[in-house]
């Protein structure tokens, strides 16, 4: 079983897909030549992206990802600032540090290459890395897979053969409907939205219960007496890393709020709208280390959308310019959960840490839907697997500490992605810019008024999630691939640049 906190990963931005997944990937590799003893031998390393990778690389940054994965910097503590620099650095010192230890020659037009003719059979986001010694022989020879969200699949040469050109999608089958593992280790194992509220209504569960549960249990290799010192211990340090990941998604909005770069990076120069904003809304400085109510004031010149819209670009704008960021349940739509948190923790009665730990877990069990039964990989299926897997986990969120029964939350998170089905990736110039800043926005508000919609009702309605994630999974099948983080087709090819 996924964890919740596999779908709430802190990284770095711009792309989970193109940046942090490579990353890791790249960090993998350098590890593997150490565990091999194969490091010192090394003389030469090369990496070659394939596919989506190639295709908008430079816009996300995949080739200083890996660059700086190659030298053992991991999403969760990578230098932001030395990621944006790293090619500069790495061009002017001739050499790489692999694995943060030994120093190979480094030439950036002969070992990072940008395949843009090969789309991989078994997936579009494909990498291969390869590491020589001085005599040119083959040392390791490594291919792995980024499938969204940052989590990453490691595969083998063949993988890379070209989809099939007569697939309309412009690749084959999604890997999104994985094997999933571990299913013996929860007491309340769930691959459907309609597993999960029958075992709700059974067990009488809320759904964050329910995982709550299945994670104790993952912490303690299986079900134990929830009164033992082993689950206490495990319940604290889960409740410590929900309660960082909210802390981080704080942050981010504060960092986001208060940047003093003018423009976003990448050479669209777009401008960062979040601190203009919020200095027109607020009094008083934002802290988030502080609860709500202490250290600022909300000004009743705004309202809460406004504020919602504000929360979400500050995050979106602060993913685009390399920060720090949670992947939630990707980088490309990292701005709308804490931007609904936001609105619980600000605008809603009563709201604390417990709730925040409720709509995490909550959400969580969705995104797990998602990334079981489709995928949440823009270059898969479109934005769709992004900013509408991300609405509709919001929806799921706030709907849940809102007090909605289980039926109503899946009511939610159904209404959460129905209205983004067909959504494609267009990103003008490769980068997470333009449209996604806004869209994070749109979806943030979307989610919120999903959740107020069912929590109108009673939870019955026509269509299913486990359908419209059936119909999502099924549209990005048939969605063109140039409409698939390429950057060939959409707003992406009718934007002209000045």
């Amino acid at each position: 079983m996924l964890s919740v906190l596999d779908m709430f990963s802190i990284g770095v931005g711009p792309s989970s897909s193109h940046t942090v997944g490579p990353m890791r990937a790249a960090a993998a590799f350098a590890s593997s030549l150490r565990g091999a003893g194969l490091l010192d031998a090394t003389a030469r390393v090369r990496v070659t992206l394939y596919g989506s990778l190639a295709s908008t690389g430079l816009g996300h940054g995949t080739d200083r990802a890996a660059m700086a994965g190659l030298e053992g910097a991991e999403p969760d503590t990578a230098d932001t600032h030395d990621l944006l620099h790293i090619r500069e650095r790495a061009e002017r010192e001739g050499v790489l540090h692999l694995a943060g230890s030994h120093d190979v020659p480094f030439d950036y037009d002969r070992d990072i290459v940008f395949e843009r003719w090969i789309t991989p059979r078994r997936h579009p986001n494909g990498m291969r890395f390869e590491a020589s010694a001085a005599d040119g022989r083959p040392l390791a020879d490594d291919v792995w897979f980024s499938i969204g969200g940052g989590f990453i699949q490691q595969g083998v040469p063949s993988d890379l053969e070209p989809a099939d050109p007569s697939d309309p999608s412009g690749e084959g089958d999604p890997s999104g409907a994985e094997a999933d593992e571990g299913r013996d280790a929860v007491p309340f194992p769930f691959d459907s939205a309609e597993e999960m509220l029958a075992i709700c209504a059974r067990e009488g569960m809320s759904v964050a219960e329910l995982v709550w549960r299945n994670e104790i249990a993952m912490r303690t290799g299986g079900a134990c007496d929830p009164d033992s010192p082993e689950a206490r211990r495990a319940a604290e340090g889960l409740r410590a890393d929900l309660l960082r990941v909210w802390q981080v998604m704080r942050e981010c909005v504060h960092n986001g709020c208060t940047s003093r770069e003018a423009t976003l990076p990448g050479g669209l120069d777009v401008p960062r709208r979040a601190p203009k904003l919020y200095a027109r809304f607020t009094a008083d400085p934002l802290d988030p280390r502080n609860p709500a109510g202490a250290g600022h004031t909300l000004s009743g010149r705004a309202s809460a959308v406004e504020w919602v819209d504000l929360f979400a670009l500050a995050v979106s704008e602060e993913n685009a310019g390399g920060g720090r960021i949670v992947t939630a349940p990707t980088n490309g739509s990292a701005g709308i959960i804490p931007a609904v948190l936001h609105y619980y923790w600000l605008f809603t009665d009563e709201p604390g840490e417990d709730g925040v730990i409720t709509f995490l877990l909550a959400a969580g069990a969705v995104g797990m839907l998602f990334k079981r039964n489709a995928s949440i990989s823009g270059a898969e299926v479109g934005c769709q697997g992004e900013v509408g897997s991300a609405c509709s986990m919001a929806a799921a969120g706030l709907c849940a500490v809102l007090g909605g029964t289980p039926a109503q939350i899946e009511n939610a998170a159904e209404i959460g992605i129905e209205h983004n089905l067909g959504l494609t990736c267009d990103p003008i110039g490769g980068l997470v810019q333009i449209p996604c800043i806004e869209r994070n926005a749109m979806a943030a508000n979307t989610a919120i008024n999903a959740a107020r919609m069912a929590m109108l009702g009673d939870g019955s309605h026509v269509v299913s999630l486990d359908q419209a994630i059936r119909t999502m999974k099924q549209t990005g099948a048939d969605m063109m691939s140039k409409y698939k983080e390429t950057s060939q087709g959409g707003l992406a090819v009718n934007v002209v640049e000045c």
